[in-house]
């Protein structure tokens, strides 16, 4: 078959990176954007309302991409112990796992006949890798990528909490707590609607979830920082 004639396309494979640089990005937007309103509701300078936006932005993607490494790292070494006890499975009784994986396809609908074939077949191809697959569900396209998911964090955060940020730095500090909300749910939207569609899910819900939730921070912390510059003046 041309490969032209293939009538659809998976999206799967874009799961991990996407997962990271969406999760950055709204943090990004949201920390940052709820952060300089907070300290702007508190009646700070200017100056301090925008060192405090960018020390955040700095924090925050140091701390986005060493969270996700660990994270991640976690999950590869949990594949990897679970790769390895399969392997030393294999080695000591291969007749029971055949037989294991056999039971898997049978459940799948396959007779008993055929799946006993298809078993034998796939063992003796590459059995570890029919175990990992049909046993342990692990594939290809959910391989733990540390370093690759950390660099998407930090750079999404950064790029994320620029937005807010530029806002700040390029008007009148008695217009923050309007302008930086008003721009910042606008950008959520724009980033639910792109992320959704990279992914193939429905924009129009994507988008609404993540200006939702984006407000409703920016909301409770502004009001935190009200309250606080209220309380200490």
């Amino acid at each position: 078959m041309n490969h032209d004639d293939h009538p659809h396309v998976h999206r799967i494979h874009r799961s991990g990176w996407l997962r990271a640089a969406v999760l950055g990005a709204n943090d990004g937007l949201v920390s940052t954007a709820s952060l300089v309103m907070g300290v702007a509701a508190a009646q700070a300078d200017h100056k301090a309302v925008l060192l405090s936006g960018v020390a955040g932005l700095f924090a925050g993607a140091m701390s986005m991409a060493a969270g996700e490494f660990v994270s991640v790292s976690s999950q590869a070494d949990t594949v990897q112990a679970d790769l390895e006890t399969e392997r030393l499975a294999i080695e000591d009784n291969e007749e029971f796992e055949r037989a294991e994986l056999a039971e898997i396809y049978r459940g799948r609908g396959l007779t008993p006949e055929l799946a006993r074939q298809v078993a034998e077949q796939l063992m003796d191809h590459d059995a570890l890798d029919a175990h990992a697959r049909d046993e342990l569900g692990i594939v290809e396209w959910n391989g733990a990528r540390p370093t690759q998911a950390a660099i998407a964090s930090a750079v999404a955060f950064a790029v994320g909490a620029a937005f807010p940020l530029l806002v700040v730095a390029l008007g009148p500090l008695d217009q923050v707590l309007w302008r930086v909300p008003v721009s910042t749910l606008c950008f959520l939207a724009i980033l639910g609607a792109v992320s959704a569609r990279a992914g193939g899910a429905p924009t129009l819900k994507a988008a609404l979830r993540v200006t939702v939730l984006g407000g409703l921070a920016m909301a409770v912390t502004a009001a935190v920082g009200a309250l606080f510059g209220t309380t200490v003046s």
